[in-house]
């Protein structure tokens, strides 16, 4: 038997056949044979082999009916005799030497599968380019493998399809070769059946190496059917055909091989695979034919998988644009004839992967909508120039136009701003010149009639309105919205309307008496700034006086006056402008040519900029000295503290994540992050692994620092994603009161979940003091339908309804209007119908309906009062609230007994508990259920912060004297905090002297 076995699958390749075979027995090593399955050629293909076997008996040729390349394979394995085989094309050839040097690596490093590499020869027009591309992946090597990575690699897209699946590009165990064959498919498959046949022999080897310096295998790329053709309808429908009936036998093999667990690597080869075929859509069928192309395949494929492929050409389409320095109008066509075609096609499910295609598709387009008001920049007369280095929202204007700065070789460069490094420039210099390279640029690029600079932050106010100043003459203001806009005039009528008829425009002149500390002068002002150097400022002195002798006594005045505006912001018509300029850039060279700023500090390295703030007041100063007599004025000016975008969400990345998704929300401040650490982490120790969970916290001021600290702590999960979202601007403007001490304006924040995640249908929310036992997975795959949440009979409430003389029900009645105030749910633990909710309310409408004075538990009554009758109740094991204060006997005892009984037995199995009440186990170590809580809290890395709100909670009040000579233990035998403390922080541990250290601390004691 020979030691290698060559399948050649042949099908009409007349022109290459010759070729092929005579490369085969030109080889250096000659123990092979060499199959040739003849699939029913119509040409002469078939008088080709039979005269090669003719001459070279090694040749073995086999004649079927045309079945395809797989059937043909198929034929061809079963005949196999070779101790080892390999795949050969019967369009492409080897080099001489390449059996010899498959068996020798072979005979060295035994192995299941060598994948080796390919030399790729361009064919039928095919660039150079394009080829020297498809080598570089094809021939990049792989760290050997081995069971269950082999298909890994291949197909998981967590894996980032490291291992190609060209199965003409490796050799194999004939043994193995022949056990996969046996396990494929009879089916006639066509188009992407080198996937499938891969996966099913990586799925069943046990080992791989790869060998890619070995290129033998000679590739002619473009021979046959290329990959640019086009193609019509009909034939991508039948391509779809066949891509499908690929997916169903990989499918069939994997339900056939549960031991192997191949779930996610079928999806993650069929996604691959989609998007191969997708591609052919977007390439290869013309324009006027992909309606109906699009059409069929959501037929054949789903519209899930369809709409995905159309929304993720759209996004790469959109970002190419924005990208691109040509902005061609002919990819602004293909977006909206592909954004047509796409909304046609509505999504059977909207899985994470497509919700994250269509969203970055759709955030894309508003940014190229957001682009689209460059092209009026030109034409206005007044143009007012917004130096940004960063994404931040800006007036919906023409006259104010965002020009980029800081921009480095590789940077995103934003399509909605001008760039200062265009034309003549000195963009390099931006960290010495700050808002000045957008100055120069200008001054060199563009012309109008009116020129103006202010800051991302730093807006002028164009209104008539006097508004209230900061101590430093600074109007401070939020967010650049709609408000905003309108307070200040940030609207192209009104500033062309203040700027009309003016010659100078600044900022107002502040008395330094007054503002900026009260230091009195400028020079003084300069000089108590810290990170500024003294002799800098003399320096550009006497440059000053040097290059512009008649400037002396407007800089002594300057200097040493007590007036000043500020932050280079200014409105010059063209003249004084060009000329201001011709004077100003000279001297900031000088002082460069004069000053070693080698070994400066950042903001020491911004002194141009700073002293240019101060040259234009003498600019200024002397003008009005000579009786220029421009007609000047000055407008306030309003810092913008958040200029940013509303930080938003974004679906998971497909490609990251593996497993079907479970968002969860949760809602905190900076002093609640301890409970709200332990919580998550008791959820995630109970979760499944074959889920994943998107953790998002809403929040507006937990530090910087905890949020690492926290992502760092759970990426001992692999199965979650901690993000946080800054909710601030959100509620903006809302005024969020509770008439309960013990409740937090964060309950409000589950009302947002509906529009930061706008990405999800569904969502579960848990507050942050809660104790979860159980899979909350189980919890969410709860069947909402129509309804609009899913939640627990609140226990308290229904024992308070019993209570004599009526009074909550009355008001569950009267107030909140309840037809059954026996329905009321405990809001701690939601699965929301976020889909559902957004239909029926907007964000407003419930901030809106939480403000009611009126209620009891504001956050809670709102939902009971417009969710009645459009609920489901979940089991009470899913939040078991705990005895606070005795109200298990006082108040959940008085529940209608059904209620009663049912909550009594969920304590006995909790799958959530909750803390609910002003009794907490961080307040009251001997609280119901407290060594639950404290088993969790123990693990993570805030346990001692919650360890020093113990001993804040039950420290006495009485302050300690220095003279006080009993030293009696901290804790008495029989003490209460003991009994907790003990048993976690044992005598002599570490824990337990942290501890200690913290209540002397909270004591006053040193």
């Amino acid at each position: 038997m020979p030691t290698i076995s060559i399948i050649i699958a042949a099908y009409n390749v007349e022109p290459f056949i010759g070729d092929c075979l005579a490369s085969v027995c030109a080889q250096t090593y000659q123990d092979f044979e060499a199959i040739v399955v003849n699939d029913g050629s119509t040409d002469g293909t078939a008088g080709i082999i039979a005269e090669a076997a003719q001459h070279d008996p090694r040749i073995i040729p086999i004649t079927q009916d045309n079945r395809g390349r797989h059937l043909a394979r198929k034929t061809g394995v079963a005949q196999a005799t070779g101790t080892y085989t390999f795949f050969l094309d019967g369009d492409d050839d080897l080099a001489p030497q390449m059996c010899e040097e498959l068996i020798h690596e072979m005979e060295s490093h035994p192995v299941d599968i060598l994948h080796y590499g390919i030399t790729v020869i361009p064919e039928n027009g095919i660039l150079p380019a394009e080829c020297e591309a498809f080598a570089s992946f094809n021939n990049t090597p792989i760290p050997p493998l081995k069971n269950s990575d082999i298909i890994r690699k291949i197909a998981l897209e967590s894996q980032g399809y490291q291992v190609d699946w060209r199965v003409t590009q490796r050799m194999y165990r004939t043994s193995l070769l022949q056990q996969a064959f046996d396990d494929m498919s009879t089916a006639a498959l066509d188009r992407t059946e080198d996937g499938y046949e891969c996966f099913v022999i990586s799925a069943l080897a046990s080992s791989y190496r790869s060998c890619k310096e070995l290129r033998g295998y000679r590739y002619h790329y473009g021979r046959g059917i290329t990959g640019t053709s086009t193609i019509s309808a009909e034939t991508y429908i039948q391509f779809c055909r066949q891509f499908k009936e690929c997916y169903e036998a990989t499918e069939e093999f994997s339900a056939s091989h549960p031991e192997l667990h191949l779930h996610q690597c079928v999806e993650g080869f069929e996604h691959k695979a989609t998007e191969l075929l997708a591609n052919d859509w977007k390439t290869r069928v013309a324009a006027q034919d992909q309606p109906h192309a699009a059409t069929q395949m959501s037929a054949i494929l789903g519209p899930t998988i369809t709409a995905q492929e159309l929304w993720r050409h759209i996004r790469d389409a959109a970002w190419d644009y924005l990208v691109s320095d040509l902005k061609d109008d002919e990819a602004l066509d293909h977006i909206a004839s592909w954004q047509a075609i796409a909304k046609t096609i509505i999504p059977s499910e909207e899985t994470p992967r497509f919700r994250s295609v269509e969203y970055r598709a759709l955030e894309l387009i508003r940014e190229i909508e957001r682009a689209q008001e460059r092209l009026s920049y030109a034409d206005q007369p007044i143009r007012i120039f917004v130096t940004t280095h960063k994404n931040a929202d800006k007036p919906k204007s023409r006259i104010l136009q965002p020009v980029q700065v800081g921009l480095k070789p590789g940077s995103y460069r934003f399509p909605w701003a001008l760039h200062d490094d265009e034309g003549e420039n000195i963009s390099a210099k931006n960290p010495m010149y700050c808002e000045l390279t957008t100055q120069y640029w200008a001054w060199k690029n563009i012309d109008a009639e009116c020129y103006g600079f202010c800051h991302y932050r730093r807006y002028f106010d164009f209104s008539d309105t006097e508004h209230k100043e900061n101590p430093y003459g600074e109007i401070m203001d939020d967010y650049i919205d709609e408000e905003a806009i309108r307070r200040y005039g940030l609207d192209d009528e009104t500033i062309a309307q203040a700027v009309r008829g003016y010659d100078v425009i600044t900022t107002r002149y502040g008395n330094l008496t007054k503002i900026i500390d009260g230091r009195g002068t400028p020079k003084k002002v300069w000089e108590a700034a810290p990170k500024l150097i003294d002799d800098d400022l003399h320096r550009m002195y006497d440059i000053l006086c040097r290059m512009h002798p008649d400037y002396k006594q407007d800089a002594i005045a300057f200097l040493n006056g007590n007036r000043s505006c500020f932050c280079n912001m200014f409105i010059m018509r063209k003249p004084i402008f060009q000329e201001y300029c011709a004077w100003l850039f000279p001297l900031l060279e000088e002082f460069e040519r004069c000053t070693d700023m080698s070994r400066y500090s950042k903001e020491a390295l911004r002194t141009p900029g700073h002293l240019a703030e101060r040259l234009l007041n003498i600019y200024l100063m002397h003008h009005k000295r000579i009786g220029t007599n421009w007609r000047t004025k000055e407008l306030q000016c309003v810092h913008f503290t958040n200029p940013e975008p509303q930080e938003t969400l974004q679906p998971l990345p497909y490609d990251k994540v593996q497993l079907p998704v479970v968002p969860v929300v949760f809602a905190a401040d900076d002093n609640y992050v301890p409970q709200l650490g332990t919580t998550i982490y008791s959820a995630m120790a109970n979760a499944s692994k074959d889920r994943h969970y998107d953790v998002v916290v809403l929040q507006r001021n937990i530090a910087w620092d905890k949020q690492e600290r926290l992502r760092a702590f759970f990426q001992q999960f692999d199965n979650m994603t901690l993000r946080f979202i800054n909710v601030d601007r959100l509620i903006s403007g809302v005024n969020l009161t509770t008439n309960n001490a013990h409740i937090s304006v964060e309950t409000y924040y589950r009302f947002l979940i509906q529009q930061v995640l706008p990405f999800y249908d569904k969502v579960l929310y848990l507050d942050s003091d809660i104790i979860i036992n159980g899979d909350i997975a189980e919890l969410y795959d709860t069947e909402l339908g129509e309804n609009l949440l899913a939640a627990v009979h609140d226990i308290d409430f229904l024992g308070n309804l019993n209570v004599k003389h009526g009074e909550r029900m009355d008001y569950a009645k009267q107030v909140l209007r309840m037809h059954d105030p026996y329905d009321y749910f405990q809001a701690g633990v939601l699965v929301l119908n976020t889909k559902a909710m957004r239909e029926h309310y907007t964000l407003k409408q419930w901030l809106t309906y939480a403000s009611n004075p009126e209620y009891i538990y504001n956050d809670q009554d709102v939902l009971n009062a417009h969710c009645e009758g459009k609920v489901t109740f979940l089991d009470w094991s899913w939040n078991v609230m705990h005895d606070c204060a005795g109200r298990v006997s006082d108040v959940f005892s008085l529940a209608p007994n059904d209620a009663y009984d049912a909550y009594m037995e969920s304590r006995s199995h909790p799958k959530i508990i909750h803390y609910a009440g002003f009794i907490k186990p961080w307040t009251d170590l001997d609280c119901d259920f407290a060594s639950i809580y404290w088993r969790y809290a123990r693990e993570t890395p805030f346990y001692e912060r919650l360890l020093k709100k113990v001993v804040q909670a039950t420290a006495p009040k009485a302050q300690y004297s220095r003279a006080h000579k009993t030293h009696e233990r901290a804790m008495g035998e029989e003490n209460a905090l003991r009994k907790v403390i003990d048993p976690i922080m044992p005598i002599g541990s570490k824990r337990r002297e942290t501890a200690k250290a913290i209540g002397r601390l909270i004591r006053g004691r040193r």
